[in-house]
């Protein structure tokens, strides 16, 4: 019931403790059993015998474990013949149970006008124990000659009058009073009040005169009734519970009722019904009839080990010794028949693995060896042989059982399950509640070590399940309940963006698949692991070329590896497969539809496509391309893995070196993130953090490494930090990745519709301004200003570029190597600079601008047409880089390097590839970088 309604989990660590609690429980009855029998019935059969005064309880303690091993062997052998032969024994034994509750009724009405001669010892108010002595008197009159008694040679040194007595019995008369005065007597306000007492303090009645001595003597020796144990409600609630957990033996046999339905619930509410009118009146009844010392006297000292319910009983104590044997007999046969069904159900749920063998049995479905594993843990019980140790522990586990059956019953109606129906009318979630939380506190109260040693147990088991455990789906609650609260958490998270603190990278992970639907690059999920340290979101998706409805099977075969390669990676994330006519179209579907409200993904991690230039290869470079443009279109980050196969695997440790970071462009700090996020995962950890940042051979090196030092100071990174220096020419190209081609710059200034003639005077104010403040190196061939004015005037598709000062991103989150500006070469020295405020000047100083020309000439790509003299310098502009990386981080565990963006130009995706192949050439690993255009790191904690 509880697996079904709050998970296997739950159901399997509940279900294996009140299994435990069920067995046990028949050890606790076992042990009464031979109790009843060894002190009432036959006090002579006992093997073991107390050669000291003393040694009685450890006596019976080594009887109980010689008579309970054969008892329950003998029960075993009962329950393994059939379980029809206990349901007959049970009928034989209710009606002993029956007579003897009859019984104590009649004695109790018959104690109203004849209660039984049944007296009791007392010195002062101190209860006596009257297995010392006989007579209940100092000394007796005889023969006009007074005698000393017994009890006088207890407490004095000699038996003569004149002999040293103890002081409080020398003060103190001996009168001996009724221990059962009778319904009529009164004694009920007595017993009304509670009277708990420590450990060996001796047993009082409180409305007694005496008088005190003038020093207290040793205690020991004395015959008094002493408490063996310290009393207080909620110890004894502890050993008591278990006398009412009998109510749920009818759930234990629920596969052999007829109809459960129906059985079941009227038969635990009749049998809570009964029991608790019995056991209520019953202890009103004692406590209105028998003295308080008696009822305190645990072991019956007072009254020489007779059985005080035994004397009130009527017609005789036969009746109840007889009772109360078969009563314990039935309860240890009910125990070890229902433990078993127990054990075999669960094992047959096959929830915990190492229990499954106890779910097989005899052909009629009798569970043998759940029969024996139940047999031998009784044993352990009985070998510890003390009810009061073996009870609080048997509450604990029955009270967790309990308090989940409640639980589950309140979790369903909440959760307002369509198939939560229950029969009952008059059933309301809140009686379940104040079920579950009275357990709740029962436990604590009962005791709190061994509620808190409870729960350890159950978490044990529950993580056991969750780790080892066979997968079952049964629509249990807590799925339930997680879907309502993700569905409350998504609707909250899509209330606005995160905040840059909140950032991390919520992955979607592109995955290649072979012809197998197999995964061709398993290291990228080791990767994806080892990087979600940051935890997040993780959503591994790729895709099948072809139509749905053709491909259904290959998609589930598809989602199957992912979803195993997940697991063996430890990829805790969600897989997507898509069907798509057009691979390119169902890498673009994810990167748009991948997630859900405001857990979508804002990264994407792919692998380098190794052989792009291979045109038959399906994931070509026009895919990869086209797949950097739409994360780019889409403000999601783009991570790309080259040689991917060389990464490590969850297994690996490098213990040495480094991860360096290329950082040439801001990007929102990506670049810093990354590796922190990294070195938190044990493959990664220990290696070192290098940052390597460009300048310019006329930049302050020295200023700009002081400052990264203190930006990555503030933003708590720990990482050594380089600078190295390049000509200006071998970096700019890449660094300022958004350039004015000549084509564009025609374009610009047709939309500001300026004339020809103002044409002409802008080219040169730039050209003259540029020659006067700006002294770079020419990249081109020498060519005269007038040709090249001429060249821009008339030629809208020359393709000479100018680099523009800053970018969107760059402008707003400047990196130490971003200076104030930069221009790339025209012919022959001459340099052309657009600045930002050369152009809003002239945009205010033309009425018809173009509202859309700023924003359009900030938001330019490069371009990497064909291969003519800007790209060659693009190239060299990688071989350079890559040589200073190469020299510096080729032996780097891992490097990670700014991504330059796609071309505009569809026709120049080739040559982008190949700047990429040759920028990165020689490099074990390398993760190229591509922010989101928004910043991901954060001085603020």
């Amino acid at each position: 019931m509880i697996s079904r309604s709050l998970g296997p989990e739950f159901g399997g660590a509940v279900g294996l403790c009140f299994y435990l609690g069920t067995t046990f429980a028949g050890a606790m009855y076992i042990l009464g059993t031979i109790e009843i029998l060894l002190t009432y019935i036959s006090p002579s059969a006992a093997i073991f015998k107390a050669e000291e005064v003393g040694d009685e309880t450890e006596a019976m303690l080594n009887n109980m474990r010689v008579y309970g091993t054969c008892i329950i062997t003998l029960m075993a052998i009962v329950v393994f013949v059939g379980v029809k032969y206990v349901n007959k024994l049970a009928l034989v034994f209710l009606a002993c149970v029956i007579l003897s509750i009859i019984a104590i009724y009649a004695g109790v009405i018959k104690t109203a006008f004849d209660p039984p001669d049944f007296p009791i010892c007392l010195l002062g108010n101190r209860t006596l124990s009257k297995r010392s002595f006989d007579v209940c008197a100092k000394f007796t009159e005889s023969n006009n000659e007074t005698k000393t008694t017994t009890l006088w040679r207890l407490f004095c040194d000699s038996p003569f009058l004149n002999a040293t007595c103890d002081d409080y019995f020398s003060l103190n008369n001996v009168t001996e009073i009724q221990g059962i005065p009778g319904i009529m007597s009164g004694v009920l306000t007595d017993n009304l009040w509670s009277s708990y007492s420590e450990k060996g303090s001796i047993v009082e009645k409180k409305d007694q005169p005496s008088v005190a001595g003038s020093e207290e003597t040793k205690m020991s020796g004395l015959p008094y009734v002493f408490t063996d144990i310290m009393t207080y409600f909620t110890m004894l609630v502890g050993i008591y519970f278990p006398s009412v957990t009998g109510i749920m033996a009818g759930s234990n046999r629920s596969g052999d009722l007829k109809d459960a339905q129906k059985s079941i619930p009227t038969g635990t509410i009749l049998a809570i019904s009964t029991t608790s009118f019995i056991y209520l009146s019953c202890i009103v009844l004692f406590g209105a009839c028998i003295e308080g010392v008696i009822l305190r006297d645990k072991f019956g000292e007072a009254v020489n080990g007779n059985l005080v319910v035994g004397t009130l009983a009527w017609p005789s104590p036969w009746v109840i010794v007889i009772g109360s044997f078969f009563s314990t007999c039935g309860a240890g046969l009910q125990s070890l028949t229902g433990a078993p069904r127990l054990l075999q159900a669960i094992a047959r749920d096959g929830i915990v693995p190492f229990i499954q063998v106890f779910g097989h049995g005899k052909a009629n479905g009798e569970p043998t060896w759940a029969l024996l594993l139940t047999a031998g843990i009784c044993e352990i019980g009985i070998l510890i042989a003390s009810l009061d140790s073996v009870a609080p522990i048997l509450s604990m586990f029955f009270l967790m059982c309990y308090m989940f059956v409640n639980l589950a019953c309140a979790v369903q109606t909440l959760l307002r399950t369509p198939n939560w129906r229950p029969r009952f009318k008059y059933y309301h979630w809140t009686l379940s509640f104040l079920g579950m939380s009275l357990c709740l506190a029962l436990m604590f109260i009962c005791s709190w070590y061994y509620a808190l040693i409870a729960m350890l147990i159950a978490g044990c088991i529950y993580k056991y399940i969750e780790y080892r455990g066979a997968e079952k789906e049964w629509g249990d609650g807590i799925r339930g309940l997680s879907l309502n609260a993700a569905r409350y958490a998504l609707l909250r998270v899509e209330d606005g963006p995160p905040h840059t603190k909140n950032w991390r990278p919520q992955l979607l992970v592109l995955l290649n698949l072979d012809s197998e639907q197999l995964v061709k690059h398993p290291r990228l999920l080791s990767f994806t692991s080892q990087l979600k340290a940051g935890k997040g979101l993780t959503i591994v998706g790729s895709v099948l070329q072809g139509i749905f409805l053709d491909k259904c099977t290959e998609t589930q075969k598809a989602e199957e590896n992912v979803k195993s390669l997940m697991g063996v990676e430890k990829t805790k994330g969600f897989c997507q497969i898509v069907v798509s006519p057009n691979f390119r179209d169902g890498i673009s579907y994810l990167i748009q539809s991948a997630g859900l409200g405001g857990m979508k993904h804002n990264t994407v991690l792919m692998a380098w496509p190794q052989s792009w230039k291979q045109t038959e290869n399906r994931f070509s470079w026009k895919n990869f391309v086209d797949t950097v443009r739409e994360t780019t279109a889409a403000q999601q980050a783009l991570l790309v893995a080259k040689n991917i196969d060389l990464f490590p695997t969850n297994q690996e440790r490098f213990t040495e070196g480094n991860i360096d970071v290329w950082w040439i462009v801001h990007d929102g700090g990506m670049l810093m993130l990354l590796p922190f996020l990294l070195r938190q995962h044990k493959v990664w950890r220990k290696c070192k953090m290098r940052i390597f940042t460009v300048a310019q051979m006329d930049d302050n090196s020295i200023q700009m490494k002081k400052d990264l030092q203190m930006f990555l100071y503030h933003l708590r990174l720990n990482a050594e930090v380089e600078v190295v220096e390049m000509f200006e020419n071998d970096i700019s190209a890449f660094t300022y990745e958004k350039t004015l081609m000549m084509e564009q710059r025609s374009q610009m200034l047709k939309q500001m519709q300026l004339s020809k003639n103002e044409r002409e005077r802008e080219i040169q104010s730039i050209t003259d301004e540029s020659r006067g403040s700006i002294r770079r190196k020419s990249y081109s061939s020498p060519q005269s200003i007038g040709q090249d004015a001429q060249a821009l005037l008339t030629n809208d598709y020359r393709e000479e570029e100018a680099q523009l000062i800053h970018d969107r991103n760059t402008a707003s989150h400047s990196a130490p190597v971003v200076k104030a500006s930069v221009a790339a070469a025209v012919p022959e020295k001459v340099q052309m600079t657009w600045t930002k405020e050369k152009f809003v000047a002239e945009k205010h100083k033309t009425k018809d601008s173009n509202v859309s020309g700023f924003k359009d000439i900030f938001n330019m790509k490069p371009e990497w047409g064909n291969l003519n003299q800007s790209n060659v310098r693009r190239m060299h502009t990688a071989v350079k880089l890559n040589g200073v990386v190469l020299n510096k981080s080729q032996h780097a565990q891992l490097v990670l390097l700014n991504m330059p963006g796609p071309p505009k130009n569809r026709k120049g995706d080739e040559n982008y590839m190949e700047f990429l192949e040759v920028l990165t050439e020689g490099l074990d690993r390398v993760l190229l970088v591509r922010g989101s255009g928004r910043e991901v790191i954060t001085i603020y904690s």
